[in-house]
Protein backbone atom coordinates (compact mmCIF):
# COMPACT_ATOMS: atom_id res chain seq x y z
CA UNK A 1 0.00 0.00 0.00
CA UNK A 2 2.95 2.46 0.04
CA UNK A 3 4.18 1.86 -3.09
CA UNK A 4 0.59 2.90 -4.11
CA UNK A 5 0.80 5.76 -1.71
CA UNK A 6 4.02 7.14 -3.66
CA UNK A 7 3.04 6.38 -6.95
CA UNK A 8 -0.40 8.98 -6.00
CA UNK A 9 1.95 11.61 -4.60
CA UNK A 10 3.96 11.57 -8.14
CA UNK A 11 0.99 11.37 -10.07
CA UNK A 12 -0.74 13.82 -8.09
CA UNK A 13 2.59 16.04 -8.51
CA UNK A 14 2.43 15.31 -12.72
CA UNK A 15 -1.01 16.62 -12.99
CA UNK A 16 0.25 20.16 -11.40
CA UNK A 17 3.20 20.14 -13.49
CA UNK A 18 1.86 19.36 -16.62
CA UNK A 19 -1.15 21.91 -16.14
CA UNK A 20 -3.69 19.56 -16.30
CA UNK A 21 -5.65 21.11 -13.27
CA UNK A 22 -4.02 23.90 -10.80
CA UNK A 23 -4.42 25.12 -7.25
CA UNK A 24 -6.83 22.80 -5.09
CA UNK A 25 -8.89 21.49 -8.10
CA UNK A 26 -8.99 18.00 -9.21
CA UNK A 27 -8.87 15.05 -7.39
CA UNK A 28 -7.90 11.27 -7.79
CA UNK A 29 -7.40 8.02 -6.63
CA UNK A 30 -6.46 4.01 -6.51
CA UNK A 31 -7.65 1.02 -5.04
CA UNK A 32 -6.28 -2.05 -3.82
CA UNK A 33 -8.87 -4.86 -3.35
CA UNK A 34 -11.63 -3.50 -1.28
CA UNK A 35 -10.18 -0.16 -0.13
CA UNK A 36 -9.58 2.99 -1.99
CA UNK A 37 -6.82 5.79 -1.07
CA UNK A 38 -8.44 9.57 -2.43
CA UNK A 39 -7.31 12.90 -1.91
CA UNK A 40 -8.03 14.90 0.48
CA UNK A 41 -10.58 17.73 0.12
CA UNK A 42 -9.53 21.18 -0.40
CA UNK A 43 -5.75 20.42 -0.76
CA UNK A 44 -3.70 20.82 -3.99
CA UNK A 45 -2.29 17.60 -5.52
CA UNK A 46 0.79 18.87 -5.61
CA UNK A 47 1.11 18.95 -1.35
CA UNK A 48 0.06 15.76 -1.06
CA UNK A 49 2.56 13.67 0.82
CA UNK A 50 2.06 9.29 0.71
CA UNK A 51 0.73 9.24 4.18
CA UNK A 52 -2.51 12.30 3.32
CA UNK A 53 -4.13 9.67 1.13
CA UNK A 54 -7.29 8.64 2.71
CA UNK A 55 -8.25 5.16 2.85
CA UNK A 56 -12.20 4.06 2.08
CA UNK A 57 -14.48 1.24 1.94
CA UNK A 58 -14.51 0.50 -1.23
CA UNK A 59 -18.66 -0.52 -0.72
CA UNK A 60 -19.50 1.85 2.10
CA UNK A 61 -17.36 4.41 1.72
CA UNK A 62 -16.33 4.65 5.37
CA UNK A 63 -12.20 5.82 6.09
CA UNK A 64 -10.66 2.92 7.24
CA UNK A 65 -9.29 4.59 10.23
CA UNK A 66 -9.86 8.45 12.58
CA UNK A 67 -9.04 11.11 10.10
CA UNK A 68 -7.33 14.23 11.83
CA UNK A 69 -9.39 17.05 12.37
CA UNK A 70 -10.41 19.32 9.88
CA UNK A 71 -9.23 16.35 6.97
CA UNK A 72 -11.96 14.71 4.81
CA UNK A 73 -11.96 12.53 1.54
CA UNK A 74 -12.83 14.70 -1.86
CA UNK A 75 -16.43 16.03 -2.32
CA UNK A 76 -16.50 14.03 -5.34
CA UNK A 77 -16.06 10.53 -3.14
CA UNK A 78 -19.22 9.05 -4.07
CA UNK A 79 -18.04 10.03 -7.94
CA UNK A 80 -14.87 8.05 -7.58
CA UNK A 81 -16.21 5.03 -5.73
CA UNK A 82 -19.26 4.59 -8.32
CA UNK A 83 -16.89 4.87 -11.02
CA UNK A 84 -14.93 1.71 -9.28
CA UNK A 85 -18.21 -0.28 -9.07
CA UNK A 86 -19.33 0.09 -12.58
CA UNK A 87 -16.28 -1.13 -13.66
CA UNK A 88 -14.08 -3.57 -11.95
CA UNK A 89 -11.16 -3.17 -14.60
CA UNK A 90 -10.36 0.14 -13.25
CA UNK A 91 -8.02 0.42 -11.14
CA UNK A 92 -7.25 4.55 -10.85
CA UNK A 93 -9.62 7.44 -11.15
CA UNK A 94 -8.30 10.82 -12.08
CA UNK A 95 -10.63 14.01 -12.34
CA UNK A 96 -8.90 16.90 -13.97
CA UNK A 97 -10.29 20.79 -14.64
CA UNK A 98 -7.88 20.76 -17.54
CA UNK A 99 -8.50 24.06 -19.61
CA UNK A 100 -8.58 23.08 -23.22
CA UNK A 101 -10.27 20.13 -23.55
CA UNK A 102 -13.16 21.22 -21.16
CA UNK A 103 -13.68 24.61 -22.91
CA UNK A 104 -13.85 23.42 -26.57
CA UNK A 105 -16.22 20.31 -25.68
CA UNK A 106 -18.39 23.44 -23.30
CA UNK A 107 -18.30 25.02 -27.12
CA UNK A 108 -19.73 22.27 -28.29
CA UNK A 109 -16.47 21.10 -30.25
CA UNK A 110 -16.95 17.47 -30.69
CA UNK A 111 -13.82 15.19 -29.74
CA UNK A 112 -14.09 12.07 -32.11
CA UNK A 113 -10.64 9.98 -33.34
CA UNK A 114 -7.84 12.52 -34.94
CA UNK A 115 -4.62 10.88 -34.84
CA UNK A 116 -3.50 7.39 -34.28
CA UNK A 117 -3.23 7.26 -30.21
CA UNK A 118 -6.44 8.92 -30.02
CA UNK A 119 -7.91 6.33 -31.12
CA UNK A 120 -5.26 3.69 -29.28
CA UNK A 121 -5.98 5.50 -25.88
CA UNK A 122 -9.03 6.89 -25.64
CA UNK A 123 -11.30 4.94 -28.45
CA UNK A 124 -13.05 6.50 -31.09
CA UNK A 125 -14.69 9.19 -29.37
CA UNK A 126 -14.84 10.62 -25.91
CA UNK A 127 -18.68 11.96 -24.52
CA UNK A 128 -19.15 14.70 -23.22
CA UNK A 129 -22.23 15.61 -20.32
CA UNK A 130 -23.82 19.08 -20.05
CA UNK A 131 -22.98 20.50 -16.89
CA UNK A 132 -24.09 18.88 -13.42
CA UNK A 133 -23.60 20.11 -10.20
CA UNK A 134 -20.49 18.29 -8.65
CA UNK A 135 -20.33 16.07 -5.23
CA UNK A 136 -23.43 14.29 -5.54
CA UNK A 137 -25.03 11.36 -7.22
CA UNK A 138 -25.85 13.26 -10.52
CA UNK A 139 -22.91 13.67 -11.29
CA UNK A 140 -21.98 10.08 -10.43
CA UNK A 141 -24.83 9.05 -12.25
CA UNK A 142 -23.75 10.85 -15.59
CA UNK A 143 -20.20 9.74 -15.49
CA UNK A 144 -20.77 5.96 -14.68
CA UNK A 145 -23.73 5.60 -17.56
CA UNK A 146 -20.81 6.16 -19.79
CA UNK A 147 -18.20 4.43 -18.54
CA UNK A 148 -21.12 1.33 -18.42
CA UNK A 149 -20.84 2.04 -22.31
CA UNK A 150 -17.10 1.53 -22.22
CA UNK A 151 -15.66 4.85 -22.09
CA UNK A 152 -12.36 5.49 -20.46
CA UNK A 153 -12.48 9.18 -20.05
CA UNK A 154 -15.66 11.60 -20.34
CA UNK A 155 -15.66 15.47 -20.63
CA UNK A 156 -17.54 17.47 -18.21
CA UNK A 157 -19.08 20.76 -19.88
CA UNK A 158 -18.40 24.18 -17.58
CA UNK A 159 -16.21 21.84 -15.51
CA UNK A 160 -13.49 19.21 -16.21
CA UNK A 161 -12.24 15.80 -17.95
CA UNK A 162 -12.50 12.22 -15.55
CA UNK A 163 -10.50 9.36 -17.01
CA UNK A 164 -10.40 5.76 -15.62
CA UNK A 165 -7.05 3.40 -16.27
CA UNK A 166 -5.55 0.07 -15.04
CA UNK A 167 -3.14 1.91 -13.32
CA UNK A 168 -2.49 5.64 -12.63
CA UNK A 169 -0.06 5.77 -15.49
CA UNK A 170 -2.77 4.56 -17.98
CA UNK A 171 -5.05 7.49 -16.65
CA UNK A 172 -2.62 10.08 -16.32
CA UNK A 173 -1.35 9.13 -19.97
CA UNK A 174 -5.37 9.79 -21.21
CA UNK A 175 -5.58 12.94 -20.03
CA UNK A 176 -2.56 14.57 -21.49
CA UNK A 177 -3.38 12.88 -24.78
CA UNK A 178 -6.92 14.33 -24.50
CA UNK A 179 -5.59 17.80 -23.80
CA UNK A 180 -3.36 17.44 -26.80
CA UNK A 181 -6.08 16.51 -28.93
CA UNK A 182 -7.58 19.81 -27.29
CA UNK A 183 -4.38 21.84 -28.79
CA UNK A 184 -4.87 19.97 -32.14
CA UNK A 185 -8.07 21.17 -32.90
CA UNK A 186 -7.48 24.33 -31.25
CA UNK A 187 -4.90 24.98 -34.19
CA UNK A 188 -7.19 23.98 -36.97
CA UNK A 189 -10.26 26.45 -35.55
CA UNK A 190 -7.53 28.77 -34.91
CA UNK A 191 -6.39 29.06 -38.60
CA UNK A 192 -10.08 28.90 -39.97
CA UNK A 193 -9.98 25.63 -40.75
CA UNK A 194 -12.60 22.43 -40.54
CA UNK A 195 -11.58 19.77 -38.33
CA UNK A 196 -11.02 16.67 -40.64
CA UNK A 197 -11.86 13.74 -38.46
CA UNK A 198 -10.35 9.70 -38.96
CA UNK A 199 -12.81 7.72 -40.81
CA UNK A 200 -14.30 4.33 -39.93
CA UNK A 201 -11.94 2.53 -42.32
CA UNK A 202 -8.64 4.38 -40.81
CA UNK A 203 -10.02 3.96 -37.01
CA UNK A 204 -10.37 0.26 -38.07
CA UNK A 205 -7.09 -0.20 -39.21
CA UNK A 206 -5.60 1.35 -36.25
CA UNK A 207 -7.64 -0.90 -33.81
CA UNK A 208 -5.91 -3.82 -35.50
CA UNK A 209 -2.38 -2.31 -35.10
CA UNK A 210 0.20 -4.48 -33.38
CA UNK A 211 2.03 -1.83 -32.28
CA UNK A 212 -0.43 -0.19 -30.34
CA UNK A 213 -1.80 -3.22 -28.65
CA UNK A 214 1.80 -4.13 -27.49
CA UNK A 215 1.88 -0.22 -26.09
CA UNK A 216 -0.92 -0.52 -24.00
CA UNK A 217 -0.25 -3.77 -22.82
CA UNK A 218 3.40 -1.87 -21.40
CA UNK A 219 1.04 0.85 -19.94
CA UNK A 220 -1.06 -1.92 -18.42
CA UNK A 221 1.99 -3.04 -16.62
CA UNK A 222 3.12 0.66 -14.99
Amino acid sequence: MLTLRRELSFYGQELLRTGLTSAAGGNMSARQGNTVLVSPSGVSLAEISPRDWIAVDLAHGATRRPLRRNVRPTCEITLHLGCYLERQDAQAVMHTHQILATALATAGVSFKALFPDFVAMLGHEVPTIDYVIPAGKGIRDAVTARLKKGANVVILKNHGVLAVGANLKEACFRLQLLEDAARFMHTILSAGKKIRYLSSAQMKAIDRLEAEDYRKLLLKRK
